[in-house]
């Protein structure tokens, strides 16, 4: 249907591109509200004049005169039955969709509106911000009249559902709070849910948009509005590179700042959902339990500590002029094993009156703290209600400092206090394993503290956790063992990704360090525990197997001194027809005559396959090249091994037309935004040098790297490969002394102009 007017009026103009002065003209409040306006405006105009019995409304971002600068419009066309709706309905829908803006529209009586609202939260929700906007405005006044009279009588009836709703959003999303890339609108602490506080507010249920709310609403607005400007679309995730145009369109002064701002909106917003959901379960308990009045029954679930109608209060024995100092954690350990919230009165009164505690800590606070961080699920959330009224900068007054920090690697998902707290919830999984899980959840729980300071982390944190555990009453040898933890928190996965595990050296260097069994399995533990913490990114199957063998041997190590010898090849690679190939699972093996430039051409072979190499062995026997390579698919997608080993069989007889394909792949493929890095490690191998390599990832990059050095006449040993996000840190054993610096410096130059 076409529209019945010959030339539709122009949509008011999206915001141009300009300086940075020009752009924060459309950000804030006045600016959405002159967007609004202008977009009623231009709507009236496209509305068909003279049509008694149908109007216009706005909901969403419209309907509240909040929308951001390329929000979509939420229009529902309201009528009474009048004939030729789908017409009008299309003179109204195809302007907007020439004018190239997102629309969310529908068309309904009355009565249909408040049928679909009676039964679906969502709709419900969203008519609680309908604004008339063109045609008969008697009708969009008795709509938002019942539909707000319809939500207060059924909104009770409604929160199971909406609940329901909410939290598979947050699953899909997280917590914006906690996230380094967090979707303003939808993630837990977002837009999203300022609109569900909005919501239960008018229901009557609870006070939910109290100033300190309203303003982390109004910031969020701003950030989206920002974000949009920056982006020139559509776009709620805040991701890094825009950090720092968002930052300077708010005028604030970093990137950092802005994140840490977005943190504490976040918060204010999800405690407030916690405390709403509180009084909506209160309400519904109290409607189940008839219109009689009963006191509410309270339960004792720890020393001070007793359960009263789903919430954890204090014992009245507990409250007196001389409080317990570890009063405050017990009531957190007690929340966070029973999977409670604490109630907000009692919140209140610990921060108020609970005394600081001394140093060291008593027993029983070391206590608690310990159940506390092994707690499991209920350790995230009563943890964040802690720090909500202030406890943990009591208990810890270095977690200010480490509040909401952004962890600027691309493997990290949270920020640091959430990835300290999510590590020693991750703890829990391997506490079974060692012989200390008391140490093993605090040294998960600080073995990133050195991270905002100056100087590799691990030796500057290794410190100020010795000061910590000392300050919580451990005794010196548990707070030299917590020190070692933290200082050597990543020596288990840099060793088992990026040095080769055959080699003596490799795990004398490793058991020498570590010191004592003991002290070896809680650094398993805490490398899993972080890498889970991490992020998806940082861990892997192969990186579990790695550190899996690196534990084992160094254990035989410790406990008998023996170090571990070369395995021994396949005995079908030392004597089959050449060329030999073996594919076993992630495992790829290709035997052939001897010669420069197989390691290279298997690796060519391997990336045309879509299979990341991981690591690599090589060695010659009687004449014949054995290269051993260890792999996992690029994009989950396990390889044709039919295919794979005919390819493998043409490049191990000299074929060049893979490795032909894969340069000039590769030589298109180069880039990367930092420079790459060569560092060699010398005494750290048995008869050979590490060449280590720290660049952008990229296809083709092993290959072009282990053509260079071929080329270069240097004879790989071993290749360890360490893929980070975006970035590798490739290992490569030089065998030789390499004692003369001038050719160490020509072998870099020719891996440098490579990569």
């Amino acid at each position: 249907m076409t529209n019945p007017l010959s030339e539709p009026p122009a949509p008011p103009a999206r915001p141009a591109g300009g300086s940075l002065d020009k752009l924060r003209e459309h950000i804030g409040a006045a600016a959405r509200d002159e967007r609004a306006a202008a977009l009623d405006v231009w709507l009236r105009e496209l509305f068909p004049s003279h049509l008694p019995g149908v109007s216009l409304l706005a909901v969403g971002g419209l309907g509240r005169r909040d929308c951001a600068p390329y929000s979509d419009l939420d229009l529902v066309l309201l009528h009474n039955g009048t004939a030729g709706i789908d017409r009008i309905a299309s003179a109204l829908w195809y302007p907007i969709w020439d004018a190239r803006l997102g629309l969310d529209h529908s068309v309904r009586t009355l009565p249909e509106a408040l049928s679909v609202a009676h039964d679906d939260v969502k709709v419900a929700l969203g008519l609680l911000d309908a604004r008339h906007v063109a045609g008969d405005a008697s009708l969009s006044a008795e709509m938002i009249a019942a539909s707000g009279d319809q939500w207060r009588r059924t909104a009770v009836r409604l929160m199971p559902q909406l609940k329901e709703i909410t939290q598979s959003r947050w699953a899909s999303h997280g917590e914006l709070a906690f996230l380094l890339e967090g979707d303003l609108k939808e993630a837990s602490g977002g837009l999203r849910d300022v609109t569900l506080l909005r919501g239960v507010g008018r229901a009557g249920i609870a006070d939910t948009m109290r100033p300190a709310v309203r303003a982390a609403a109004l910031r969020l607005l701003d950030t989206r509005d920002a974000l949009h400007l920056a982006v020139g679309r559509r776009v709620d995730r805040l991701v890094a590179q825009e950090r720092s145009t968002v930052a300077d369109l708010l005028e604030i002064e970093d990137p950092d700042t802005l994140l840490r701002r977005v943190s504490g909106d976040a918060r204010t917003v999800a405690h407030a959902v916690d405390d709403a959901w509180r009084a909506i379960d209160r309400l519904r308990s109290g409607r189940r339990r008839g219109t009689t009045p009963i006191a509410p029954a309270r339960r004792p679930v720890a020393r001070d500590v007793v359960e009263q109608d789903g919430e954890l209060v204090l014992a009245r024995t507990a409250i007196g002029p001389l409080p317990d100092p570890s009063l405050s954690l017990r009531v957190a350990a007690a929340a966070a094993t029973v999977q409670l919230p604490i109630a907000r009165a009692t919140s209140e009164w610990l921060a108020s009156f609970c005394p600081p505690l001394p140093n060291p800590w008593p027993a029983s606070a070391r206590a608690a703290l310990v159940s506390l961080l092994g707690a499991g699920p209920g350790l995230l959330p009563a943890w964040e209600a802690c720090d909500r009224y202030g406890l943990i900068d009591a208990w810890l007054p270095e977690w200010a400092r480490m509040r909401s920090l952004p962890q600027h690697h691309p493997v990290h998902r949270f920020t640091l206090d959430r990835h300290l707290v999510q590590a020693a919830y991750e703890a829990t999984k391997y506490a079974r394993e060692v012989d200390r899980p008391d140490l093993l959840l605090i040294g998960a729980f600080l073995h990133d503290v050195g991270k905002g300071l100056p100087g590799d982390h691990s030796l500057v944190g290794a410190p100020i956790a010795a000061d910590i555990a000392a300050r919580i009453g451990l005794p010196p040898a548990d707070v030299a063992t917590v020190e070692k933890m933290v200082r050597l928190h990543l020596l288990l996965p840099d060793v088992a990704t990026r040095r080769d595990l055959d080699d003596p050296l490799t795990i004398s260097a490793v058991a020498e360090a570590v010191g004592d069994p003991a002290t070896l399995d809680l650094l398993h533990a805490l490398s899993r525990a972080d890498s889970h913490a991490t992020g998806p990114a940082a861990w892997s199957d192969w990186k579990g197997r790695l550190m899996a063998e690196l534990v084992r041997r160094v254990h035989t190590a410790l406990d008998t001194g023996a170090l571990p010898e070369p395995p021994e090849p396949d005995p079908e690679l030392l004597t089959g027809d050449l060329p030999v190939v073996h594919l076993e699972g992630d495992e790829v093996s290709v035997a052939a005559a001897d010669r420069r430039g197989l390691l290279a051409g298997v690796a060519a072979c391997l990336a045309m396959h879509r299979l990341d190499v991981v690591a690599a062995n090589t060695s010659t026997v009687d004449g014949r090249a054995i290269v051993s390579c260890y792999t996992q698919p690029r994009y989950g997608t396990p390889y044709d091994p039919v295919a794979l080993a005919a390819d493998l069989r043409r490049v191990a007889s000299g074929d060049v037309s893979v490795t032909q394909r894969v340069r000039a792949r590769a030589m298109s493929a180069r880039g990367g935004t930092a420079e790459p890095r060569v560092v060699w490690q010398r005494a750290v191998a048995t008869g050979a040098v590490v060449l280590e390599l720290r660049a952008a990832d990229s296809p083709g990059l092993l290959y072009r790297v282990t053509s260079a050095l071929d080329e270069a006449g240097a004879e790989i040993r071993a290749a360890r490969i360490s893929t980070l996000g975006g970035d590798v840190v490739d290992a490569f054993y030089l065998v030789g002394a390499w004692d003369e610096a001038a050719e160490r410096d020509r072998v870099q130059r020719a891996v440098l102009a490579a990569v």
